[in-house]
């Protein structure tokens, strides 16, 4: 994993709130489309009107809005990689992500089979009660997990299904990975991605998307503009045999982009967001045709298909480009652990600037 070595005042500062615009702006995204992840765009226009829902839908308790699986499983690959780059600070041992990320996704799914925290819980995510809510974790995820496969770290992305779950591109794929760009460079984000996405889907274009996520993040951590970031993933994912849906995918999401005039009906002519590189293309098409943060993150929730998902990796990218101060702040004070996110996130960034 590459650090970020010796950065000024200023440039530590915005990486900061680049790391916690990321984590924070993909649980705003998560919160917001929960509610309707499962619902179809008419019956979301007959429940909250003609605009779909304007922000987090009353009900929720405490008036938060609830993430789910999607910033859960996001949270505990943010605390596999700041251990993974901790040891290999401290000790020069190279490899060993894969082997913690695997890890830490076992404790995700004890989060999903327990009702709350053990007597051994007493650090870490495991240790959060609120974490411990099950909702709609996908299958592909929970199956992959329960199989205890760790990724070979130097595994060829050779555009071979992967042993776990190889007919499944599902999005639980995407939705979990934009961490790894906030840790390492665009090539080294994209790899660790998608070998650590095998874990529980085998598909090439499941693993490809999600490895093209952290390559867009990567660069716009280090300040390229979206369009530009997006186009970078695109010349990275051409280096690799099957990348060729995922790359269609995003394509399709920067033309669609360009023609303006964003609805909802064009969200969903990019498919329903179910399986990986749908998803991305949503996430990516909503951040990219809306210039109002807030405006984007309502595209990407309000339509037929995987709301929570297309939203979380919209304000993944919205808040990797403009940083935390950048997000709805009504919405980022409102949102289920909220705290624990921006410490989590804070926790990383710290990690990778040490030299």
């Amino acid at each position: 994993m590459n650090e970020l070595r010796n950065p000024s005042g200023e440039a530590t500062a915005v990486y900061r709130a680049r790391v916690r615009g990321c984590l924070l702006g993909g649980a705003v995204g998560d919160a917001l489309g929960y509610p309707i992840e499962f619902t179809s765009l008419d019956r979301i226009r007959e429940t909250h009107g003609p605009r779909g829902i304007t922000g987090y839908v009353p009900g929720a308790p405490g008036a938060l809005g609830l993430i789910s699986d999607d910033t859960q499983m996001t949270l505990f690959t943010v605390e596999a990689i700041i251990v993974a780059h901790a040891r290999e600070r401290a000790k020069g041992i190279g490899g060993a992500w894969s082997i913690l990320l695997r890890q830490a996704y076992e404790r995700w799914l004890e989060t999903q089979s327990e009702q709350g925290p053990g007597d051994s819980a007493t650090s870490g995510l495991i240790s959060q009660p609120w974490l411990y809510a099950r909702r709609a974790p996908g299958n592909a995820c929970l199956s992959g997990v329960a199989q205890a496969y760790a990724p070979d770290p130097w595994r060829e992305l050779d555009g071979t299904p992967g042993p776990v779950n190889p007919d499944s591109k599902g999005c639980g794929t995407v939705m979990r990975s934009a961490p790894f760009g906030l840790a390492t460079t665009a090539d080294g984000a994209f790899a660790m991605a998608a070998r650590g996405a095998q874990i529980t889907h085998g598909h090439p274009t499941g693993y490809y998307a999600a490895g093209a996520l952290a390559a867009i993040v990567a660069h716009l951590v280090a300040g390229d503009s979206l369009e530009g970031s997006v186009l970078r993933a695109l010349r990275l994912l051409e280096r690799h045999p099957g990348h060729e849906e995922t790359s269609a995918a995003l394509r399709a999401a920067l033309d669609l982009a360009a023609e303006g005039s964003p609805t909802a009906e064009k969200v969903e002519s990019l498919g329903a967001g179910w399986v990986a590189e749908e998803a991305l293309a949503i996430g990516v098409y909503c951040a990219l045709v809306e210039r109002d943060v807030k405006a984007a993150l309502l595209l990407a929730v309000n339509h037929s298909g995987d709301s929570d998902s297309t939203g979380s990796l919209c304000g993944n990218l919205l808040g990797a480009r403009y940083g935390d101060h950048g997000l709805p702040h009504t919405w980022v004070r409102g949102v289920e652990g909220r705290a624990t996110i921006a410490a989590l996130a804070d926790d990383l960034a710290a990690e990778c600037v040490r030299s």
